[in-house]
């Protein structure tokens, strides 16, 4: 699996605890958020919101731990873009009901609020439990399998109607908040706007670079 790691200021001085919690799992990392506090340039939780949605929309990553504060405010702003699930992850046991369960492609952790003693520890568990299972998505119990299935594919849908596309999104949304994505360190790389295969997409990335 490929994820990214995309931490916000506020809890910068997390993303240790969190490469940390993630090695030796046989995944790939892509750290590309903030990696200490008070670094510049910052990035809100409204630009790894932005961030996480163009990686997965890209399918440069397969999941996104991100997160913020509480939790929360990452939640809200990833889940406005399309063909993102994200799930708030306090405890093991949420990672474990999130990923057998709903099978999303992001989770957001809360990085200051509630993280006390051993909370490096926490996260390793909440990684522990994720990463226990085979495949997201299996259900539970196990009878309500095939009704969580469809109530995924459902949500989806909902999503896929209910948003513009990512193009649109990519051509729209303001500059405030699409600059300092693009422009932070390693960005574009990752984004490689050659490589996408969607034509509209690729054009519309290509028009907010010049």
């Amino acid at each position: 699996m490929k994820i990214a790691v995309i931490n916000e200021t506020s809890s910068a001085d997390k993303n240790k605890n969190i490469i940390t919690a993630l090695e030796n799992r046989g995944h790939t990392i892509i750290n590309v958020g903030m990696r200490r506090t008070g670094a510049k340039p910052e990035l809100t939780y409204i630009h790894t919101g932005l961030l996480s949605a163009i990686l997965l929309n890209l399918k440069k990553v397969d999941l996104v731990v991100g997160g913020c504060g509480t939790g929360q405010g990452f939640l809200n702003s990833v889940m406005q873009y399309p063909n993102v699930s994200c799930g708030l992850i306090q405890t093991p046991l949420d990672a474990w009901l999130f990923g057998q369960i709903n099978g999303g492609n992001c989770i957001s952790l809360a990085l200051n609020f509630g993280y006390g003693w051993a909370g490096d520890i926490n996260l390793k568990f909440i990684f522990d439990r994720l990463f226990s299972l085979k495949e997201f998505g299996q259900g539970y119990p196990s009878y309500r399998k095939e009704s969580q299935k469809q109530s995924i594919e459902t949500l989806m849908k909902i999503s896929a109607t209910v948003h513009c596309s990512f193009a649109e999104t990519i051509s729209l949304i303001n500059e405030k908040v699409l600059k300092p994505v693009l422009n932070y360190p390693g960005v574009l790389e990752i984004i490689d706007i050659d490589s996408i295969q969607d034509s509209e997409l690729k054009e519309a990335f290509r028009k907010r670079i010049i």
